[in-house]
């Protein structure tokens, strides 16, 4: 029998995956209320939950999951924490290492100390793929070693060593997700896939790193918010459950994908100096969660039509992200640019 859960305090739900997360839940469940605690940081926006911000059923509080007293104080209202709140930029990890260790490992142990204090029934962890570290073979179970190599997969590792102390150590109901690489609607444009149709859409490059041979799992967002709400209400507390659609797909072709779609030559793609510990391949093994009855519906070329449709018409929305520091950090990151790699 599923789990009744009433009232949830969602973390980072103005951000992408958990915007998409209380859109759906609020649409689905008519019992549901739910508390968004967002820091509004520059991928965090209340244009995310635009479509349900009249509901009732919704409070938005700005806030930092780091700051004990403004989460017990939501805490106390709730019966469990979704928490999705972090950094979560391997590239931005690179240059900012500390902020990532603030926000995803300290501010997960400010939100465990809640949900231990009023006895919550679930902590859900969203966490990622990429803990498992490059997986040259095989694919990633839920009980494998986890063995991050870059500073944002680090952060999110220590983090679920935190919340899984916790059930052990506190008898917490934890509940931990990982998931795949997630694209759609809302999604901030320095990741590969919305950076690529915004570019595409600007008729400048798509910066692809080293031979473009890196795979990744593409998971559509919506089927990520549904299988996290599948884990949280019908998972077996202090489990761990990847979330994946189980293809590969590499960056050239997600560059190909994305100027096919945007009817724009390929002659955009340029190669650029790869990132330091790129790891070339994630897989995960998904069947620990599938007797819980989630599936991906989206594939992936479905999944791109879908996006490059939603940032053809919110033209408005992407373009106020790709502001004046947006491009400065863009510059940063990546090494040996064209000429018609930046706006002029």
């Amino acid at each position: 029998m599923a789990l009744r859960l009433r009232r949830l305090l969602v973390t980072g739900g103005a951000g992408f995956i958990g915007s998409a997360f209380v859109r759906q839940r609020l649409t689905a469940d008519p019992e549901i209320q739910i508390i968004v605690l967002d820091k509004l940081t520059y991928a965090g926006s209340e244009e995310n939950l635009a479509e349900v911000a009249g509901d009732p059923r919704l409070r938005f509080v700005q806030g930092d999951i780091a700051d004990a007293k403004a989460v017990d104080a939501l805490a106390a209202e709730v019966d469990a924490i979704v928490n999705f709140a972090a950094e979560s930029h391997v590239d931005r990890s690179l240059l900012d290492a500390g902020a990532f260790v603030q926000t995803d490992v300290y501010g997960t142990y400010v939100l465990l100390e809640a949900a231990r204090k009023f006895r919550h029934q679930r902590f859900m962890q969203v966490s990622t793929d990429e803990v498992y570290g490059e997986v040259k073979d095989g694919r990633s179970r839920e009980d494998d070693p986890l063995r991050p190599r870059s500073p944002y997969a680090a952060s999110k590792a220590g983090a679920e060593m935190l919340v899984g102390a916790y059930h052990v150590s506190y008898g917490l109901p934890i509940l931990v997700t990982r998931g795949s690489n997630t694209y759609g609607p809302y999604q901030f444009p320095e990741k590969i896939i919305p950076l690529f149709i915004t570019n595409a859409l600007q008729d400048l490059a798509l910066p692809i790193y080293g031979n473009g041979a890196a795979v990744r799992d593409y998971l559509y967002v919506d089927d990520h918010a549904a299988g996290i709400a599948r884990v949280l209400w019908k998972g077996e507390p202090g489990q761990a459950y990847n979330l994946g659609t189980g293809s590969e797909v590499s960056g050239v072709q997600v560059a190909d994908t994305v100027l096919e779609l945007c009817g724009k030559p390929k002659s955009l793609k340029h190669y650029v100096k790869d990132r330091p510990g790129h790891d070339y391949r994630y897989a995960l093994d998904t069947r620990r969660v599938l007797p819980l009855g989630w599936r991906p519906g989206v594939e992936f070329r479905r999944g791109m039509e879908l996006t490059v449709a939603w940032f053809r018409t919110h033209q408005a929305w992407w373009q106020r992200r790709k502001s004046p520091e947006f491009w400065d950090y863009y510059r940063r990151n990546y090494h040996g640019l064209p000429a018609n790699a930046v706006p002029q």
